[in-house]
């Protein structure tokens, strides 16, 4: 099975509307409620594609019983949350339908106690044994120490996982020196990672801070991968329009997948960059359109780059 974890666990909504005007009033054409978080939104999408998935982090209050009653139905994903007494947060994302775009409100999430933190620690030491491979995403919630994500690598790595890390920041920083199997910033998070806005210059920097493999999001322009087997930059023939959110959170599914099944690098991205713009058109994060999957996989177009 794959492990993945969510520290800042949320409760989405989505709000799909004609064309978002500031200081006007709405009339929401579509609302939708989903379980949410980088890591929950990774596990949703790789149990769509066949993969057992295990989601541990943090849930509480009637936010957090919402955000795992909507869990449970989905098939091949088994809930290993731990309970919180403080609730759960909520994003709020407004899809202009007219633009093609969305707005994004998050909430920074609830305190944990450090009960709660050990609770967990040793939840996720125990999940690890019959794990293939482990993703750690998103933010901290107040309350976790800045170097969470370190020790939990350094964990995973004692118990001879591979482990993703998609964070930002000083959490980024951290977790990178304690050498995960592989990083995915995008391209501000890199940019405030190394100083650098040359995405080539800063995933190879990267890299070199202790990462395996680092892989960028550029957006509408693709993945640009810094491996062991060179630097590589996936394309697809034309950007999606739709709702970004979730989107690089399709792209830690695919590249989890890869990882697990030893695909080639080529292949691992061309499946990353397509099942990147299958989830923009798609209506809601953690969900991807299959048909726009199949017919772009055939058309991205992967290129080895010069260092």
């Amino acid at each position: 099975m794959i492990l993945t974890v969510t520290l800042n666990t949320a409760l989405d909504v989505t709000y799909e509307v004609p064309a978002l005007v500031p200081h006007a009033s709405h009339r929401v054409a579509r609302s939708a409620e989903r379980p949410g978080g980088k890591g929950v939104n990774v596990a949703r999408v790789l149990a769509a594609l066949g993969h057992e998935t295990v989601v541990t982090g943090f849930a509480g209050g009637p936010t957090g019983d919402r955000l795992r009653e909507l869990l449970a139905p989905v098939p091949g994903l088994t809930d290993a949350l731990v309970a919180t007494e403080a609730a759960t947060r909520r994003t709020l994302a407004v899809v202009d339908t007219g633009a093609g775009d969305a707005t994004q409100f998050n909430e920074a999430g609830a305190a944990v106690t450090a009960a709660e933190w050990t609770a967990f620690r040793e939840r996720y030491a125990e999940l690890l044994t019959g794990a293939a491979a482990v993703a750690l995403c998103g933010s901290l919630p107040p309350g976790v120490h800045v170097g969470a994500y370190a020790e939990l690598i350094r964990t995973a790595r004692a118990a001879g996982v591979p482990v993703l890390l998609d964070t930002a920041g000083e959490p980024l920083r951290r977790g990178i020196a304690a050498r995960p199997d592989l990083v995915k910033p995008n391209a501000d998070e890199l940019a405030g990672l190394t100083g650098s806005r040359d995405p080539h210059r800063a995933t190879q920097d990267a890299r070199r801070r202790g990462a395996h493999a680092v892989v960028t999001s550029l957006g509408p322009d693709g993945l640009l991968a810094a491996t062991p087997d060179g630097l590589w930059h996936a394309a697809p023939p034309a950007p999606v329009h739709g709702n970004p959110t979730g989107a690089g959170d399709s792209v830690v599914a695919a590249l989890l997948a890869g990882l697990v099944d030893a695909t080639p690098w080529p292949d691992r991205l061309t499946h990353a960059t397509a099942l990147s713009a299958a989830t923009v058109a798609a209506p809601v994060a953690g969900e991807y359109d299959p048909q726009v999957l199949a017919d772009l996989l055939p058309k991205i177009r992967v290129t080895r780059e010069t260092a």
